[in-house]
């Protein structure tokens, strides 16, 4: 019906497994035509995206001794395959990965591309460099546009073209994407001065911001990186904050794992269904 929100259109063209619907005014008569890829599909991104799906994966052995972390499957298809057709939907189409262990069966799967539409080209680590090293792979790229880097284990819902305008938005040369944590102290907790005691907090819950492993990084840093070999991303960031430039922070509200360990990967089998229609 006319009128009707983007959700309850969306939901009505997934439960008819439809890829349109037309739209009705209040006599029944049709007003225009509602299509699937306008709600799916954001708009043509040109920036780069760099998947870092080089890692060893040794907390989920044994299940990483025949396969990559990337390539292990939550539902039906790879960890990796996911991320980068949510990437898709946002609009983004080229894509590097950079790879290591078990390189050759992550290039089998994906291929260049070309089955998802996409572009994909690897950055061959010889030995792992660290989650910032694989930039210095990728220095030597034509590159005019902020690049998005993600850790090649996650499970998100967050709104990457969100991510990508508030990084242009804002003054910073890096936008690092973090996620609320909070834990309980199971104790109370003295607070002193010397020998005096100032206050007792009983189980204090302290909350505090990390790094989810997802960020933007303008073009300078990236080319900046040219020669440089094994570094992480935490250590590039602090690096850059010491030169007096910018980096911001994007808190993720929506969903969110890292699949690092088999609790994680357990939850994430749990949680599949936050990512099917």
């Amino acid at each position: 019906n006319s009128g009707d929100d983007r959700k309850t259109v969306l939901q009505l063209m997934r439960q008819k497994d439809v890829l349109q619907v037309p739209v009705l005014d209040k006599n029944q008569r049709v007003v225009g035509l509602e299509a699937m890829q306008d709600f799916v599909y954001g708009a043509p991104r040109e920036n780069i995206v760099l998947l870092m799906a080089g890692g060893l994966g040794k907390r989920l052995q044994p299940l990483t001794k025949e396969l990559p972390k990337p390539l292990l499957t939550v539902g039906d298809k790879p960890i990796l395959e996911t991320i980068m057709e949510q990437l898709i939907e946002a609009g983004f189409s080229r894509f590097f990965m950079a790879v290591h262990y078990k390189a050759d069966l992550i290039r089998a799967h994906f291929g260049d591309g070309s089955d998802w539409g996409i572009t994909i080209r690897y950055l061959e680590e010889e030995e792992p460099l660290g989650t910032a090293g694989a930039l210095s792979l990728l220095s030597s790229e034509p590159i005019e546009m902020p690049v998005l880097v993600m850790n090649g284990d996650l499970l998100t819902r967050l709104d990457f073209s969100q991510l990508l305008d508030y990084h242009d938005s804002h003054d910073g040369v890096a936008t690092i994407c973090v996620r609320e944590h909070e834990f309980r102290i199971p104790y109370g907790v003295v607070q002193a001065d010397g020998i005096q005691v100032k206050d007792i907090t009983e189980k204090p819950v302290q909350k505090l911001f990390i790094n989810a492993g997802i960020y933007v990084l303008d073009p300078d840093i990236v080319k900046r990186r040219s020669g440089v070999r094994a570094s992480d991303m935490p250590e590039l960031l602090r690096e850059t904050i010491k030169t007096g430039e910018q980096v911001n922070m994007f808190p993720i509200h929506e969903y969110w794992l890292d699949i690092g360990r088999m609790e994680e990967y357990g939850q994430a089998q749990i949680d599949v269904t936050e990512f099917s229609p």
